[in-house]
């Protein structure tokens, strides 16, 4: 009977409060009982009687039994009556007390947020998690294979530093390869979408989670720039997912005027504060059968929630994820912003699309991320403690036989413009790959038997040999020497022809490189920016920096999430109105 009552509270959970909070003083005064969980804590019995799912973003807590009478507390009193018809088809005859917020927030916390946010880190099996992976372990391996290093420079400095150049060419040899048939894949014609786009009879419910923390700058803009999706009202579930410490975001919330169909979600303190932990809390209230993931800073068009029903309406379940392109907005700030709207458009206008044709595993972004729900769950959500859970669950759905396609829409979103905060999250994301490398090579036999000798492979190039590329850069580099004239520091270990064949190896990926961030420039609309690829060439060498830095808080703190702040540029003003169809649907009208 309570999941019937919470069905029936899912349509009015979050709306934002729309007048100020009652003092225990001003409670009184009105006539409601007023109760401080804090001194007088709740009947354990009581206090889990409702879904968690329900009295957590409603902010319920089933409180005592007086007379034969449940007392239940609420920091809005005259709302929570609202839903009394609901409260007593679950619990029998209902009185409504007032709490103060705080307190009744910390309880609430502590008898159901906790609970359910212990599954949400749990959801994984330790052995697909990294939290299955030692931090004590982690620590020993890279403290003994650094000893191991300085151990091979000491003895043979030469002889270590010829090998090492070597496998920086092999990768950099396979890495370009990849690139090379992902970029041609792209130049083949898509038949996919050819005929009539289909539009199902009844749009799909969509389930939208926007992790939020510490986003006081951007939390204004966000409400107006969601509230342009050409979406039916009825069909869109919004949830704002906020940690439980996060005052900041929260009285950001507050100051804004939060619609029926948006859910404010607080995440309780738990062993960590990821944001995969926050949206496996959050999977726990979503109802739709299509899970979405945007960032607090992220533009998405208009349309985008149409085309996800769309498209998915057209493929069959094999395809579980669509993944968008990210664009930057800021783009002309300084060389740095237009270089990472380069890498982005290289990236996602280039080598994401090639890989999902070509059938390999496609390492997901972030964001503009859509998923069926039933393998969403099938693969155990997310990753909690990996601070790089993109890259992670598009290999487990890779794993599970699922597919990705890219999807033809873009998300602008504001580019990370400063040196270090552009260090930081590059290093995160790094650390992640290098973390989610070894959780899925566990087990390489079972790797290889889930992805198959091809994707196999082409995981361990694009995850592995991305981080050895980058961490053994510096060698490569040395390679500008050949071409300059200058002696070249290993030419008493390798041969002549070799430095002059290894050279152009290095020039030519290099080459490729820029080639790829033009054409996915232009692809992008964005032709005068492919004029500064060449820049790429001073861009690059600063993940060599992340990666060493990464590679150090892997062994160190693995589970530290570098937050990266957002709201320093402003974004382009959201559509002055939805289409004249929003409004219809809104009223209950047909879409």
């Amino acid at each position: 009977m309570a999941e019937g009552a919470a069905a029936t509270a899912a349509g009015r959970v979050g709306a934002g409060r729309r007048r100020p909070l009652l003092s225990p003083a001003e409670a009184r005064e009105a006539g409601w009982l007023s109760v401080d969980p804090r001194h007088r804590p709740p009947d354990a019995r009581l206090a889990t009687a409702l879904p968690a799912t329900w009295a957590l973003p409603e902010g319920l807590l089933p409180w005592r039994r007086m007379g034969g009478v449940t007392v239940v507390l609420a920091a809005d009193p005259e709302r929570a009556a609202t839903g009394l018809p609901a409260l007593e088809a679950a619990l029998g005859p209902v009185r409504i007390a007032h709490a103060p917020d705080a307190p009744l927030r910390a309880a609430l916390g502590l008898w159901l947020g906790r609970p359910l946010a212990r599954a949400a880190e749990e959801r994984r099996e330790p052995w697909r998690s990294v939290r299955g992976l030692s931090r004590d372990r982690l620590a020993r391996g890279g403290a003994l294979a650094l000893l191991g290093l300085c151990g091979l420079l000491l003895l043979a400095p030469l002889v270590l530093a010829g090998a090492l150049a070597l496998l920086a060419a092999l990768t950099l040899l396979l890495g370009a390869g990849l690139k090379l048939l992902a970029a041609a894949a792209t130049l083949r014609r898509d038949r996919s979408d050819e005929g009539a786009e289909v539009v199902p009879a009844r749009l799909p419910v969509i389930t939208v989670i926007v992790p939020l923390y510490r986003e006081r700058a951007v939390a204004g803009h966000l409400m107006a720039r969601l509230a342009a999706l050409d979406y039916p009202r009825d069909r869109l579930d919004l949830c704002l997912v906020l940690e439980d410490d996060d005052e900041t975001t929260r009285e950001a919330l507050l100051g804004a005027e939060l619609p029926p169909w948006v859910r404010v979600v607080e995440v309780p303190e738990g062993r960590c504060r990821t944001k995969p932990r926050a949206l496996n809390f959050a999977m726990a209230f979503a109802r739709g059968s299509i899970v979405g993931v945007y960032d607090a800073e992220d533009c998405p068009s208009p349309g985008q929630l149409r085309q996800v029903a769309s498209l998915f309406a057209r493929r069959g379940p094999e395809v579980a994820c669509l993944q968008g392109a990210l664009d930057y907005f800021n783009a002309r700030r300084n060389w740095l912003a237009r270089c990472f709207t380069l890498e982005y458009a290289a990236w996602f206008r280039v080598l994401l699309p090639g890989l999902a044709r070509l059938g390999l595993v496609v390492p997901l972004g972030g964001t503009t991320l859509f998923l069926r729900r039933e393998a969403l769950e099938a693969v155990g959500g997310w990753d909690a403690h990996n601070v790089t859970e993109d890259c992670d669950l598009g290999i487990a759905l890779a794993r599970a036989g699922y597919r990705t396609e890219i999807a033809p829409f873009a998300t602008l979103e504001e580019a990370n413009a400063r040196p270090w905060p552009w260090v930081r999250q590059r290093s995160r994301w790094l650390k992640g790959y290098a973390l989610t490398w070894a959780v899925h090579m566990r087990e390489p036999r079972a790797l290889l038997r889930d992805l198959g000798p091809r994707r196999f492979l082409a995981l361990q190039v694009l995850v592995g040999g991305t981080l050895l590329q980058f961490a053994l850069a510096p060698l490569l580099w040395s390679f500008w020497l050949v071409p300059l004239g200058l002696p070249h520091p290993l030419a008493a270990v390798l041969p002549p022809g070799l430095l002059v064949a290894l050279s152009i190896l290095f020039l030519a990926a290099q080459a490729l490189d820029i080639s790829y961030a033009w054409l996915g420039a232009r692809r992008a609309g964005r032709g005068r920016l492919a004029l500064w690829a060449p820049a790429l060439q001073a861009y690059f060498p600063m993940a060599t920096l992340a990666v060493y830095r990464a590679l150090w808080e892997a062994c160190a703190c693995p589970f530290r999430w570098d937050k990266t702040e957002h709201g320093l540029d402003a974004p382009p003003p959201p559509p002055l109105a939805p289409p004249r169809r929003l409004a219809v649907a809104a009223r209950g009208g047909r879409a």
